[in-house]
């Protein structure tokens, strides 16, 4: 029976490590590659979340250029930039961009930083666990001391509503409602209500 020495089965574990080494160095040259794929957060869908920080690693310190950005959302989206007014204010606009489908929009004022992130992706939610789509009943009681009445770009009635979790953060839901222009609707209204959009303020 042949023996197997401590030092024959280090070196054969040294020349298995060299062999893994070329093996991903070869993968990493290939078209394609993408280290991120190899983190088991890729395997389950998305690992950017929403917090009172931010969105992914943006935060009120990210620059509004296109490298911090793209870095920040680990690279997952194909990001077009431009000019927008919102309330009175020229603002740097970058859009995430998935194929032809709007997922996050982010915006900056004249300090060149992230003000507000708007994220329509579903497959995003806050570090609470909400996300588009959440109902109303699902974080609120009632509107009062919480809700506004908002603009949706759908032809939607909206309400944006606080996140009890954190101020920067915020809920655009949107229904059917038959009531006044002007009013919010009632809290039995709202509670059926789902979230359109997340939006976090610096």
């Amino acid at each position: 029976m042949q023996e197997f020495s401590l030092a024959n089965i280090l070196s054969g574990l040294r020349f298995a490590t060299i062999g893994c080494s070329l093996l991903l160095t070869g993968c990493a040259g290939s078209s394609g590659f993408s280290w991120s794929s190899l983190s088991p957060f890729s395997w389950f869908g998305s690992s950017l979340k929403i917090s009172a920080q931010g969105v992914g690693e943006i935060n009120s310190l990210t620059a509004m250029n296109k490298d911090a950005i793209d870095k920040g959302l680990d690279g997952k989206y194909h990001l077009r930039s431009g000019m927008e007014t919102k309330n009175g204010q020229l603002m740097t606009v970058f859009q995430a961009m998935e194929g032809d489908q709007l997922k996050i929009e982010l915006f900056g004022q004249a300090d060149g930083k992230v003000s507000r992130i708007d994220v329509l992706d579903k497959d995003i939610e806050t570090v609470w666990g909400t996300k588009i789509g959440t109902p109303f009943s699902a974080l609120y009681n009632r509107a009062f001391d919480a809700c506004r009445n908002a603009v949706s770009e759908t032809e939607k009635r909206a309400v944006i509503c606080v996140s009890p979790q954190s101020k920067n953060v915020s809920y655009l839901f949107t229904g059917n409602w038959n009531g006044p222009e002007g009013l919010i609707p009632s809290d039995d209204a709202l509670k059926n209500w789902k979230v359109e959009r997340i939006v976090w303020k610096r």
